[in-house]
């Protein structure tokens, strides 16, 4: 089931670009509440998991995967979109490759990069990275960051819309900020899975 409402997300959050493409009042509010879901779902699958005993290797990195997916659509579409600038989807993308490539290895040694396996071993890289507390911080900004910038440029005026545009752009650039940083102590702490001598 957690796998299923993984794999879910993504499929909605394709759905959420072709609302757009519609460019109408109705297809911007429709896709608003799509995105709002796929948020949820993120959470969800693991809440699913934890609570059903179904917590695997494979899900874990599903759940990444999911993650990488979902977020590199949403800020890809919005850069072509003109919304936001190209350099966003470039540094996520590029944090979310060399941060999987990293922890791909790391799970070849039987680590993973959450829960009771967790590759990182500071107290201060468990908690940038993997804390329930980052995490879901990381996750509500990214979410306002996602619905508000479709908010802030759906092809019709509401009141207040010029303060959901600074709310929008705010969170933007804070969850980029928290992708780079989460991203620090994993490269960091990676060392440990290459032998000294590797080339």
């Amino acid at each position: 089931m957690a796998n299923i409402i993984t794999l879910s997300r993504i499929f909605l959050a394709f759905i959420v670009m072709l609302l757009l493409m519609l460019n109408t009042k109705n297809a911007y509010i429709a896709a608003f509440c799509v995105t709002a879901v796929v948020i949820w779902f993120d959470g969800l699958d693991g809440y699913i998991a934890r609570k059903f005993n179904e917590v695997s290797k494979f899900g874990a990195v599903l759940d990444i995967l999911g993650d990488r997916v979902v977020e590199c659509t949403f800020w890809i579409y919005f850069m072509s979109l003109g919304w936001i600038p190209a350099w966003i989807p470039i540094v996520v993308t590029a944090r979310g490759i060399i941060t999987d490539g990293l922890r791909s290895v790391a799970l070849e040694q039987g680590f993973t990069a959450f829960g009771s396996s967790t590759m990182m071993q500071s107290k201060i890289g468990k908690f940038i990275v993997a804390s329930n507390f980052c995490r879901f911080t990381y996750a509500v900004t990214k979410a306002i960051a996602f619905t508000f910038l479709i908010l802030a440029n759906a092809p019709f005026e509401y009141a207040n819309k010029d303060i959901v545009t600074t709310i929008a752009y705010i969170c933007t650039y804070i969850a980029v900020a928290f992708c780079v940083i989460r991203g620090i102590p994993v490269i960091i702490e990676s060392k440990r899975f290459f032998p000294k001598n590797a080339k």
